[in-house]
């Protein structure tokens, strides 16, 4: 039986690429300000990310992200600015991060049946994300030793956090190795989320899969082997309901 839904954040429940991307903006009109004369793009800025994340993938995030920002700022003559511009950073890409449209009506109506929890790998926190008090608890890799997805530990964190079996909980997430493969070898079963019509890895078999948060609670049920749903999860899982955006 299923008594925990827990939930990746970044692009789960968060939209996270408009807030990077405005953090980004932000940061290129400051180097823009500061040096005139510097040729960095976007495109740079985004490559030098991809660049300091294969360097370290197991770092924390924040630290990945000041990293490719270095990489940005030495090429521009601005490694001095890497603290004030990594500020700059954050603090845009936390004022533009928000959750997508689906999000808290679904969370709203899960709520009524399961204990939901939040675990992510990366810089989102709930309450800087617009989701304080959605969840009964919150796991955070780098935080309590907790390790990144998909290691067994933090799903064993997720676990012990929820004070339940690994079988009572389903992990959703839209990352297939992260979200699906690693809570799977835990002992979760595992939601995919797939938003943005994207395939799967053919040796990947979620338990579930789904494109919006509107249809969680059917599958839920499913997954819990629960034939009588609670009525107002019943209505929530049809075709118009107070979760449909």
């Amino acid at each position: 039986m299923v008594t925990t839904v827990v939930f990746d954040a970044d692009e789960t429940l968060v939209d996270l690429r408009p807030a990077v991307t405005g953090g980004l903006i932000a940061v290129l009109e400051e180097m823009g300000r500061l040096n005139p004369a510097a040729r960095i793009s976007l495109a740079d800025l985004e490559s030098d990310w991809h660049l300091a994340l294969g360097a370290n993938a197991a770092a924390p995030v924040w630290e990945i992200r000041k990293a490719a920002l270095a990489r940005s700022l030495d090429r521009a003559g601005l490694g001095a600015h890497l603290d004030e511009i990594s500020a700059l950073f954050f603090a845009r890409r936390f004022a533009l991060t928000r959750p997508f449209a689906d999000t808290l009506p679904a969370l709203a109506a899960l709520r009524q049946r399961w204990t939901l929890g939040f675990a992510t790998n990366g810089n989102s926190r709930a309450e800087r994300c617009g989701l304080v008090g959605e969840f009964a608890f919150a796991v955070y890799a780098h935080c309590d030793g907790v390790p990144k997805k998909p290691a067994p530990d933090f799903y064993a964190a997720v676990c012990a956090a929820a004070g339940a079996d690994p079988a009572q909980v389903v992990h959703v997430g839209d990352n297939p190795a992260h979200d699906v493969v690693g809570a799977q070898r835990a002992g979760l079963r595992a939601v995919w989320l797939n938003r943005r019509g994207e395939r799967l890895p053919a040796d990947v078999v979620p338990d579930a899969v789904v494109t919006t948060m509107t249809e969680l609670p059917s599958v839920l049920a499913d997954l819990s082997g629960e034939a009588d749903l609670p009525p107002f999860i019943r209505r929530c899982s049809g075709g118009t309901s107070s979760i449909d955006v």
